[in-house]
């Protein structure tokens, strides 16, 4: 068994439904009530994978690093950061101004590690209709950022795109690595 283990951290504005997507994802649970991170919160989660190198299991072990909200208030934050193979930035698809806010985070993690990779979760996707959510996520357009992966809609609430979002960070991740042998 071959286990890869990478470091992925969740960026956002206060209450955009990061803590709520790591408890979807990790313990399949969601909860109404809103408790904000202080600091960071580290949990953990393996998914398989397929075949890498010679290894016919693999696992991929994801060291998630739910950071808080208003990170320019926070000094730690660049050390949080620090070593992170991805990112997950995240917004409340239903309050626009965390939308606008994704290219601060993304430029933050990226001036850390240049060459990780990010995914954009358009949170609390059940509040939109389909049509509406598909608007605002081609309205989200960020430039100069090669290293995004893609734009989920997501929702905590329902799992809609929970855990194939994060799989295919996974995959993603795993496939670059191979690409660099």
């Amino acid at each position: 068994m071959f286990i890869i283990s990478k470091k992925l951290c969740l960026l956002g504005e206060i209450a955009v439904g990061k803590t709520s997507l790591v408890r979807r994802y990790v313990d399949r649970q969601f909860s109404e009530r809103y408790l904000s991170t202080i600091g960071v919160k580290i949990s953990r989660q393996t998914i398989n994978l397929k075949k890498i190198h010679h290894y016919e299991q693999s696992s991929l072990q994801f060291v998630i690093w739910d950071i808080e909200g208003q990170i320019k208030f926070n000094y730690l934050t660049p050390n949080y950061l620090q070593g992170a193979s991805a990112a997950i930035a995240v917004a409340d698809i239903t309050r626009y101004s965390t939308i606008e806010r994704l290219s601060e985070y993304i430029q933050l993690f990226l001036s850390i590690n240049p060459q990780g990779k990010i995914a954009i979760a358009l949170n609390k996707s059940d509040l939109f209709k389909q049509k509406e959510a598909t608007k605002i996520i081609e309205e989200v357009v960020i430039k100069n950022h090669p290293q995004i992966m893609g734009i989920y809609p997501t929702s905590a609430k329902t799992g809609t795109n929970v855990d194939e979002m994060f799989k295919k960070v996974g995959e993603q991740l795993i496939n670059f690595d191979n690409q660099c042998y």
